[in-house]
């Protein structure tokens, strides 16, 4: 095969409501650029990538010298052409590469009519279990949809677990106090024996609130605790301080850092982010990595749609070394943009496709629906909050929002 063309289509695909974060929040939707690399034989290869609330359609389009008349097989070769490490001090292209690593893969198996899990050693598991992923929310503007207090997140968590299945919750903090975060996860945690958590606040945390909040949850069933201060120094002063297991989708998320990580144990579970490594295979080498030296690992979740969501079951089934349940934030989704309406979670899993390629297709309705209402509402900032729009936060932060 040889590429002959490159589309992108920016969506905005609602959510259930506008999800907050230790930057800001995703402002009610997901805005995703939907990447579409044609081959010579007339076959499509579907690619998917987010972009911090802004279209990438214009970075896309600017690969087209690049890759026609390349070979998609040649996934390897995309690293160098794409984002050489040294040009990329220049030219970030890593979550561009992703995207074409995607397509390309998806070409692959529509070819040779096989999913891509084949392409990439073969699954070892037919479902990947997922957790609960929890945020605070704004309210939309009917008042609907709002998590502020401990008591709207144990409901929230509750109907989830009653319609998807889910064992496992975690809770995106760093948006509030560390206090009140530290009860509202608790009772989180409490609302379900039995069921094991995960406490992310974003490296919002100094060092020293991140040992204080870890001593304030120890008794609890932690799966570990996610980035609780920033930088692998800060780290390795927090592991030495709690024994909860630390995780990371931040400071690990190339090779030199899990080199850095290895040598000097910062950080115990690495969560694999197919964006953020660059696709489905560098997470697979990262993956055998972990493997050698007894990391844990998950799949970690950049808030995807249905292609991308498609990667992460790939990833999940190939991977004999994966400990957790991954995260997702697609069950906050309205809607998708593929073939069929959103995957089914059944007992808080997804299962892995078996048909040819990532086993997706674009539903081109959708498509046309979610990029008009793109056109209509254009970006939004992902490291601004609508309901604090002068605020930003430091790192360590301390001007929390007001849960009152």
């Amino acid at each position: 095969m040889k590429i002959v063309d490159i589309r992108a289509t920016t969506v905005t695909v609602p959510l259930e409501a506008p999800l907050r974060h230790s930057n800001g929040a995703h402002w009610g939707r997901f805005v995703r650029t939907v990447v579409e690399v044609e081959a010579d034989n007339g076959l499509i290869g579907l690619g998917e990538m987010g972009g911090g609330g802004q279209s990438a359609e214009a970075a896309v389009a600017g690969l087209k010298p690049y890759l026609l008349g390349h070979d998609p097989a040649r996934t390897e070769a995309l690293r160098w052409m794409l984002a050489n490490p040294t040009a990329s001090l220049y030219n970030n292209r890593t979550q561009l590469l992703a995207a074409i690593e995607f397509a390309c893969l998806d070409l692959q198996g529509r070819e040779l009519g096989v999913p891509v899990h084949e392409l990439l050693g073969g699954k070892v598991r037919d479902v990947v279990p997922f957790a609960s992923y929890l945020f605070f929310r704004h309210p939309n503007d009917d008042g609907t949809g709002e998590i502020r207090t401990a008591s709207q997140l144990v409901e929230h968590a509750r109907a989830l677990v009653d319609e998807h299945g889910f064992s496992v919750h975690k809770l995106k903090g760093g948006v509030f106090p560390p206090d009140y975060e530290r009860e509202c996860f608790r009772a989180l945690a409490e609302a379900f024996p039995g069921h094991r958590v995960r406490f992310d606040p974003n490296g919002a945390f100094s060092v020293e609130e991140a040992i204080r909040f870890a001593r304030g949850i120890e008794d609890l069933d932690n799966d570990y605790l996610e980035d609780p201060t920033w930088g692998l120094n800060g780290m390795r002063r927090v592991r030495e301080n709690t024994p909860i297991p630390l995780a990371t989708n931040t400071v690990v998320v190339n090779f030199e850092q899990l080199a850095a990580n290895v040598r000097d144990p910062a950080v115990d579970v690495i969560l694999l982010d197919t964006t953020f490594w660059g696709g489905i295979r560098p997470c697979i080498k990262a993956a055998g990595v972990c493997e050698t030296f007894q990391l844990g690992v998950a799949v970690h979740s950049s808030g995807e749609l249905g292609i991308q969501l498609a990667t992460m079951l790939h990833l999940g089934a190939v991977v004999p070394n994966l400990s957790f349940a991954a995260d997702a934030h697609y069950h906050h989704l309205c809607d998708d943009i593929i073939a069929g309406g959103k995957r089914p979670y059944v007992d808080g899993a997804i299962a892995v496709p078996d048909g040819p390629g990532l086993g997706v297709e674009l539903d081109r309705d959708k498509l046309a629906e979610y990029a008009e209402l793109f056109r209509e509402l254009g970006p939004y900032p992902y490291d601004r909050d609508p309901a604090r729009p002068d605020w930003y936060p430091l790192l360590p932060n301390t001007d929390w929002a007001d849960p009152s």
